[in-house]
C-alpha cells in the first residue's frame, strides 16, 4: 500500500498539460491494451492480462503506468480454504508512437515485484518483464469522427526470466515472464459524439512452448466502457469512465500434456477517470471481480488497481 501511495503522489507532484478537443470527451483512437499490461491466469505478469489502455487524452504518448493485483489462493492441496494472499505489482514504461497517418507503433516493458505469504514465509520475486510490441492500424473512421474501428498484431519478446519450479505451486502464473514468444491479435470499436464515448475491444493471445516445454494457455480478454466528460475548457478536461472486462484463459501444457486446474475466466466491473492539463495526462481505475473461477476454484480474484501518467508527443 506504501508503494500505491508513493507513486500516486509522484505522479499527481508532476501532473502538467493534454490535448483538448473543443468541448468533446477527446477518447483517443487507440487498441485498448486489455492484452498489452502485464498481468496473466491467475494474476501472473507472466503473459497478458487485460487492464489496458482502452482510451487515452493524448493519442501519441509516452508514460509510465502501475498496476496492481490482489488474489487469493488455496494454500496447497491438502488446506480446503483460500488463505495464501498473493499481491502482483508491475510499473511499466509504455508509448504509442505514429509512424504514418493510420499507423502507430505501441510498446511497453515491464519490471515486476511479486509477493506471496505462504505458510513457510513469505516469498518474492522481482525483475524486468516480457516486451510487448503491437502495429496499431486505423482501419475505419467515420467523417465526423463518431465511429472509429482499430486493429492491431503484436508480439511478446520473452525478455522475463521464467522459473521452471514456479510452475509446480497452485498458480505457476507466479513468474517474471512466460520464456516464449507470444502473439496477439486485437480490434477496437469506439463510438463518441459530444461528452460521452463508448468503447468495445476484444483481444486473442496465442502463447508458445517454451525451452522448458512448458505453454501457457491461450487468452482471449474483451471489454466495454463508458466515458463521459464531467468538466472540460481549453486546456483540462476530466472524464469519469466505468465498464465490464472479462478474460477467459485456456489450459496449460507440459511436454504437450494439458494440465488440470489451471484454465479459468474472471469478470471484473470497473470505474475509473481520466484527466488531462494540455500535454500531460493521469488516469486510474479500480477493479473487483463480479465473477471468479480461476485455476478450477484454487483461485480467487479480489481486486485490481491500476494508474497511469503520460507526456502527449
Amino acid at each position: 500500500m506504501n508503494k500505491i501511495i508513493f507513486i500516486l503522489s509522484l505522479a499527481l507532484s508532476v501532473i502538467g498539460q493534454a490535448k483538448p478537443i473543443n468541448d468533446s470527451i477527446y477518447i483517443a483512437d487507440e487498441i485498448s491494451r486489455l492484452v498489452l499490461d502485464d498481468c496473466d491466469a491467475c494474476g501472473c505478469a507472466a503473459g497478458n492480462g487485460s487492464s489496458g489502455f482502452e482510451s487515452l487524452l493524448n493519442p501519441q504518448f509516452i508514460g509510465i503506468k502501475y498496476f496492481a493485483q490482489h488474489y487469493k489462493a488455496r494454500e496447497n492441496m491438502f488446506v480446503k480454504d483460500l488463505t495464501q494472499d498473493q499481491y502482483f505489482n508491475t510499473l511499466q514504461v509504455w508509448g504509442k508512437i505514429p509512424v504514418t497517418k493510420n499507423l502507430s507503433v505501441y510498446a511497453s516493458l515491464p519490471f515486476h515485484f511479486h509477493e506471496k505469504k505462504t505458510m513457510q514465509g513469505d516469498i518474492n520475486i522481482n525483475g524486468i518483464g516480457d516486451l510487448n510490441l503491437m502495429g496499431i492500424y486505423r482501419l475505419i473512421s467515420s467523417k465526423d469522427s463518431v465511429h472509429q474501428l482499430n486493429g492491431g498484431l503484436g508480439v511478446k519478446v520473452p525478455l522475463g526470466r521464467f522459473d521452471e519450479k514456479g510452475v509446480s505451486g497452485v498458480n505457476p502464473s507466479f513468474q517474471l515472464g512466460t520464456g516464449s514468444w507470444d502473439y496477439q491479435a486485437a480490434v477496437n470499436y469506439k463510438f463518441q459524439k459530444n461528452k460521452l464515448a463508448v468503447l468495445v475491444n476484444t483481444d486473442y493471445t496465442i502463447k508458445t512452448e517454451n525451452k522448458k516445454k512448458y505453454r501457457f494457455g491461450n487468452q482471449w480478454n474483451y471489454a466495454a466502457t463508458g466515458f463521459y466528460q464531467i468538466a472540460g475548457n481549453e486546456k483540462t478536461i476530466f472524464s469519469a469512465k466505468a465498464g465490464l472486462q472479462g478474460e477467459v484463459y485456456n489450459e496449460n501444457k507440459q511436454f504437450d500434456e494439458a494440465l488440470p486446474r489451471t484454465a479459468g475466466s474472471a469478470l471484473y466491473g470497473k470505474l475509473g477517470f481520466e484527466a488531462s492539463y494540455k500535454k500531460f495526462s493521469l488516469g486510474g481505475e479500480v477493479m473487483l471481480p463480479a465473477y471468479s473461477n480461476l485455476a478450477g476454484g484454487d483461485i480467487e480474484a479480489k481486486s485490481r488497481f491500476s494508474i497511469f501518467f503520460n507526456f502527449g508527443i
